[in-house]
């Protein structure tokens, strides 16, 4: 199986050379450090930053310089530190060429909760509702279970929907799905897991064509 950083990993290989990406918190805000040198990526965060680069190394924090989520990060030559209403106005005018978020769950046709579990203290929805509703290009950065081993790929959504039929591709610790009309088509396959480790944790419908080759990072 990938832990966080294959997730990552993986995800990083999907974006292409002049995008404008936004992260979201968790599992997103770790493809920063595993981007092709060779490529030129802008990095957003809602709260107001164009040009995040990797994770600070400890000891070089700028407790002044942070993510959505609160975390330290640097920014590379060039960056830009503006306003809210600047920097949703990217999002709602549609300059994020690719957007990479948590989730709860997600279900077969796309929809994902990831802001609100009720009964539970959650950091709150931030910008995922503006950016799953203006974004065109939308992977999911999730565990393939939850804590108790049930599936987080559903049939449908229990929880509050962040988004509906929005999810284009997931990468999880077990595989990498496409979100299709039809239901969850399987990609890719973590090293070392089998086709049906995946349809056991897998609750929503799931589409497996022709030889499922492994994921490589």
């Amino acid at each position: 199986m990938l832990d966080k950083n294959g997730i990552a990993k993986r995800i990083a290989q999907e974006v292409k050379d002049g995008y404008y990406v936004n992260l979201g918190i968790g599992i997103p805000t770790l493809v920063a450090n595993f981007v092709r040198e060779d490529i030129n990526v802008e990095f957003q965060s809602e709260n107001g930053v164009l040009g995040m680069g990797p994770f600070p190394f400890e000891g070089e924090e700028d407790a002044d310089i942070i993510n959505a989520g609160k975390q330290t990060i640097t920014t590379l030559a060039g960056a830009s530190f503006f306003d809210s209403v600047m920097s949703f106005g990217m999002i709602r005018g549609q300059h994020i060429d690719l957007t990479i978020l948590g989730a709860m769950e997600v279900s077969e046709n796309g929809d994902i909760a990831n802001w609100k579990i009720p009964g539970k203290m959650v950091k709150g929805m931030g910008g995922a509702m503006d950016l799953v509703s203006s974004a065109e290009n939308i992977i999911v950065a999730m565990m393939h279970t939850n804590r108790e081993g049930e599936s987080k790929l559903l049939k449908r959504c229990t929880l509050p929907l962040t988004g509906v039929a929005c999810v284009k591709k997931i990468v999880t610790n077990l595989a990498v799905l496409e979100v299709t009309p039809d239901g969850f088509k399987l990609l890719e396959r973590a090293p070392g897991v089998r086709i049906e480790d995946i349809q056991k944790a897998t609750e929503g419908i799931l589409i497996i064509d022709g030889e499922i080759k492994e994921i490589e990072i």
